[in-house]
C-alpha cells in the first residue's frame, strides 16, 4: 500500500441528507422562486455531531488545480479531480450569510454540509463511487429556507475505489504539517505492513483517549473535529476517535472510512480500514493474531476493552452504515 500511496501521488497531480438537486425547480413556489426548503435535510443533519454515546513530505493533498471550474457570482466549484474523488467549493460573495453544500452520489445518496462564508476552497469527497455527482450551494434565506445560489453536475471516474478515503476533507481535516500526521508517522515509523500501522494506531488511540463527557452533552449541530486539539486534550465523542484515527491511517497512504451510521438505536461513528492482505477490514476493533474485531475505537476505550463490550462490538449486526467521509 505504500507503494501504490507513492505511485497515487505522482498521478494525483497535487500541485467530508439533501433534496436532488434535479428536483430543486418543482419545489420552488410561484411567491418563493429561487428558494427550496430544507426541513427535512437540515433535520437529518443535526445528527453529525455524533455525541450520543510515513513520512510528513508525502501525505496526499487535495488542491484547487483551476483546471476546471465552474462558477457565477456567488460561489465556485473546483471539478478539476473528481478522479481523484473530491471536488472543491469556495462562496464568493463575502457576506457572513449560513451556507450549505449538497452532495447527491450516482446511487442516491445525499449528504449535506455547512460552507465557510470566507471565501476559501472547502474540501467536499465523492463517496459514492464513479458515476454523476450534483453539486448545490444554498444560502439561508430564512429558517430552514435557502435560495439556490449555484449548482452544476459533476462526473466522477475513480482512479480506484480508495480515492475517496486517502486525503482530508471538511470531516477529516488536516494538513501535511499537522500534529495528528507527525504523531502517525511517529507511530508507524518500525511498522513492517498496514495492518501493523493500523495496529499501533488504533491502540494508541485506545489506550490514551478518554470520552468527553462534557463536549457530548453540548455539541452542536454542525461541529466539526478539531484533530490537533483532539489529540492535544486526548479526549473526545465519538466522531472525535474516528476522524483521528481515519487522519493517522490517511496520512500513512492507508485507506481508512469514517462511517456515520447506528450503534443498534443509537447515533455513532466508526472507522473501515483497507490493507492488501485482509482488504477492507468492515469488522474489526483488534487484531489478536487470528481474527480481527469490529473496529469502534470510542466504545472499546470507554469501556476498557472489557468482555462485554468487546463481544458487543465484535458482532457486526449491532452496526448499520450510513454515510461515509
Amino acid at each position: 500500500m505504500r507503494e501504490w500511496k507513492r505511485a497515487g501521488a505522482l498521478l494525483l497531480s497535487m500541485a467530508l441528507l439533501a433534496a436532488a438537486l434535479c428536483g430543486c425547480a418543482a419545489r420552488q413556489t410561484p411567491e418563493k422562486a429561487g428558494e427550496i426548503d430544507l426541513t427535512a435535510e437540515l433535520a437529518a443533519a443535526e445528527l453529525v455531531p455524533l455525541a450520543g454515546t510515513a513520512a510528513v513530505a508525502t501525505t496526499l493533498m487535495p488542491v484547487a488545480s483551476g483546471t476546471d471550474v465552474r462558477t457565477n457570482d456567488k460561489a465556485a466549484v473546483d471539478a478539476s479531480n473528481p478522479k481523484d474523488g473530491y471536488v472543491m467549493v469556495k462562496w464568493l460573495e463575502g457576506d457572513s450569510a449560513k451556507l450549505k453544500v449538497i452532495v447527491t452520489g450516482p446511487s442516491g445518496s445525499k449528504y449535506t454540509y455547512n460552507l465557510s462564508a470566507k471565501g476559501n476552497y472547502e474540501v467536499f469527497p465523492l463517496s459514492d463511487g464513479s458515476g454523476a455527482y450534483q453539486i448545490g450551494i444554498y444560502k439561508n434565506v430564512s429558517g430552514t429556507r435557502y435560495s439556490v445560489a449555484f449548482t452544476t453536475s459533476v462526473t466522477a471516474q475513480l482512479r480506484d475505489e480508495f480515492s475517496p478515503f486517502l486525503l482530508p476533507n471538511q470531516y477529516v481535516n488536516y494538513k501535511a504539517d499537522s500534529q495528528v500526521v507527525k504523531k502517525a508517522a511517529e507511530l508507524t515509523k518500525f511498522c513492517k505492513d498496514d495492518l501493523a500501522s493500523i495496529k499501533a494506531v488504533y491502540n494508541y488511540v485506545i489506550s490514551n483517549f478518554t470520552y468527553d463527557k462534557q463536549r457530548a452533552a453540548t455539541v452542536q449541530s454542525g461541529y466539526l473535529p478539531d484533530l490537533d486539539a483532539v489529540l492535544a486534550a486526548k479526549k473526545g465523542i465519538c466522531f472525535d476517535y474516528a476522524a483521528v484515527m481515519t487522519a493517522m491511517l490517511r496520512s500513512q497512504g492507508i485507506p481508512c472510512k469514517l462511517v456515520v451510521g447506528y450503534s443498534g438505536s443509537v447515533y455513532h461513528s466508526w472507522i473501515n480500514a483497507y490493507t492488501k492482505e485482509k482488504g477492507w477490514i468492515t469488522n474489526a476493533i483488534y487484531f489478536d493474531g487470528t481474527q480481527w474485531k469490529l473496529m469502534d475505537p470510542t466504545f472499546a476505550s470507554t469501556g476498557k476493552s472489557s468482555s462485554a463490550i468487546m463481544k458487543y462490538i465484535g458482532n457486526g449486526g449491532n452496526y448499520t452504515a450510513k454515510y461515509l467521509y
